[in-house]
Protein backbone atom coordinates (compact mmCIF):
# COMPACT_ATOMS: atom_id res chain seq x y z
CA UNK A 1 0.00 0.00 0.00
CA UNK A 2 1.01 3.91 -0.49
CA UNK A 3 -0.44 6.70 0.91
CA UNK A 4 -0.67 10.27 -1.09
CA UNK A 5 -0.73 13.45 0.24
CA UNK A 6 -1.12 17.11 -1.54
CA UNK A 7 -0.29 20.45 -0.71
CA UNK A 8 0.64 23.40 -1.79
CA UNK A 9 -3.12 24.59 -2.92
CA UNK A 10 -4.71 28.03 -1.72
CA UNK A 11 -6.02 31.29 -3.61
CA UNK A 12 -4.29 32.84 -5.63
CA UNK A 13 -5.37 35.63 -8.37
CA UNK A 14 -5.57 35.12 -12.39
CA UNK A 15 -2.11 35.31 -13.26
CA UNK A 16 -0.51 33.94 -10.62
CA UNK A 17 1.29 30.56 -9.73
CA UNK A 18 1.49 27.44 -7.45
CA UNK A 19 3.50 24.89 -6.72
CA UNK A 20 1.87 21.72 -5.74
CA UNK A 21 3.58 18.88 -3.61
CA UNK A 22 2.60 15.09 -3.43
CA UNK A 23 4.97 13.07 -0.87
CA UNK A 24 4.15 9.39 -0.91
CA UNK A 25 4.62 7.04 2.35
CA UNK A 26 4.23 3.40 2.38
CA UNK A 27 6.37 2.28 -0.03
CA UNK A 28 8.38 3.92 -2.86
CA UNK A 29 6.51 5.36 -5.94
CA UNK A 30 9.80 5.53 -8.03
CA UNK A 31 8.85 2.68 -9.74
CA UNK A 32 5.12 4.25 -10.77
CA UNK A 33 3.38 6.11 -13.19
CA UNK A 34 2.17 9.52 -11.62
CA UNK A 35 -0.66 11.71 -12.80
CA UNK A 36 -2.79 14.78 -11.67
CA UNK A 37 -6.49 15.12 -11.97
CA UNK A 38 -8.78 17.88 -11.25
CA UNK A 39 -12.29 18.09 -10.49
CA UNK A 40 -14.44 21.31 -10.05
CA UNK A 41 -17.80 21.64 -8.61
CA UNK A 42 -20.59 19.97 -11.10
CA UNK A 43 -17.99 18.07 -12.92
CA UNK A 44 -16.43 15.12 -13.51
CA UNK A 45 -12.61 14.35 -12.69
CA UNK A 46 -10.43 15.50 -15.83
CA UNK A 47 -6.81 14.46 -16.46
CA UNK A 48 -4.32 17.30 -16.25
CA UNK A 49 -0.86 16.17 -16.14
CA UNK A 50 0.55 12.21 -16.11
CA UNK A 51 4.87 11.35 -15.71
CA UNK A 52 6.76 8.11 -16.09
CA UNK A 53 8.31 6.42 -13.78
CA UNK A 54 11.79 7.65 -14.94
CA UNK A 55 10.47 10.93 -16.13
CA UNK A 56 11.38 11.06 -19.55
CA UNK A 57 7.78 11.14 -21.14
CA UNK A 58 5.31 13.58 -19.72
CA UNK A 59 1.57 14.35 -20.78
CA UNK A 60 -0.68 17.12 -20.47
CA UNK A 61 -4.16 18.36 -20.93
CA UNK A 62 -4.79 20.69 -23.76
CA UNK A 63 -6.08 22.94 -21.42
CA UNK A 64 -2.99 23.07 -19.67
CA UNK A 65 -0.19 22.70 -21.42
CA UNK A 66 2.45 25.13 -21.81
CA UNK A 67 1.34 26.22 -18.02
CA UNK A 68 1.92 23.63 -16.00
CA UNK A 69 4.56 21.87 -15.80
CA UNK A 70 4.53 18.00 -13.78
CA UNK A 71 8.09 16.75 -12.06
CA UNK A 72 9.18 13.77 -9.74
CA UNK A 73 11.93 13.40 -7.47
CA UNK A 74 12.45 9.55 -6.42
CA UNK A 75 15.17 10.30 -4.24
CA UNK A 76 12.14 12.25 -2.07
CA UNK A 77 9.15 9.95 -3.08
CA UNK A 78 7.41 12.95 -4.51
CA UNK A 79 5.78 14.12 -7.19
CA UNK A 80 4.89 18.11 -8.55
CA UNK A 81 2.67 20.22 -10.40
CA UNK A 82 4.27 23.51 -10.80
CA UNK A 83 1.00 25.95 -12.01
CA UNK A 84 1.30 29.27 -13.99
CA UNK A 85 -0.56 31.58 -15.89
CA UNK A 86 -3.82 30.66 -13.79
CA UNK A 87 -6.94 30.95 -14.74
CA UNK A 88 -10.32 31.38 -13.05
CA UNK A 89 -11.41 27.68 -15.04
CA UNK A 90 -8.31 25.81 -13.06
CA UNK A 91 -10.20 26.09 -10.07
CA UNK A 92 -11.22 22.66 -8.63
CA UNK A 93 -9.64 20.10 -6.10
CA UNK A 94 -6.50 19.08 -7.47
CA UNK A 95 -5.60 14.86 -6.77
CA UNK A 96 -2.64 13.17 -7.24
CA UNK A 97 -2.39 9.51 -8.36
CA UNK A 98 -0.54 6.31 -8.88
CA UNK A 99 -0.44 3.55 -11.35
CA UNK A 100 1.23 0.84 -9.78
CA UNK A 101 1.05 -1.55 -12.96
CA UNK A 102 3.66 -2.57 -15.32
CA UNK A 103 3.09 -2.40 -19.58
CA UNK A 104 1.06 -0.19 -21.70
CA UNK A 105 -0.02 2.64 -20.18
CA UNK A 106 -2.74 4.97 -20.90
CA UNK A 107 -2.00 8.16 -18.87
CA UNK A 108 -5.48 10.05 -19.73
CA UNK A 109 -7.03 7.12 -18.30
CA UNK A 110 -8.41 7.57 -14.78
CA UNK A 111 -8.81 3.76 -14.52
CA UNK A 112 -5.45 3.33 -14.85
CA UNK A 113 -4.38 4.73 -11.15
CA UNK A 114 -4.46 2.49 -8.25
CA UNK A 115 -4.03 4.97 -5.53
CA UNK A 116 -4.88 8.13 -5.04
CA UNK A 117 -4.80 11.25 -2.49
CA UNK A 118 -7.63 12.93 -0.88
CA UNK A 119 -6.52 16.38 -2.83
CA UNK A 120 -5.80 20.06 -2.74
CA UNK A 121 -7.72 22.91 -2.89
CA UNK A 122 -6.97 25.28 -5.82
CA UNK A 123 -8.97 28.45 -5.99
CA UNK A 124 -8.65 31.19 -8.92
CA UNK A 125 -9.46 34.68 -8.79
CA UNK A 126 -10.72 36.57 -11.59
Amino acid sequence: QVQLVESGGGLVQAGGSLRLSCAASGRTISRDRMGWFRQAPGKEREFVAAINWRGESTSYADSVKGRFTISRDNAKNTVYLEMSSLKPEDTAVYYCAADRTVGLWSPRNIDEYDYWGQGTQVTVSS
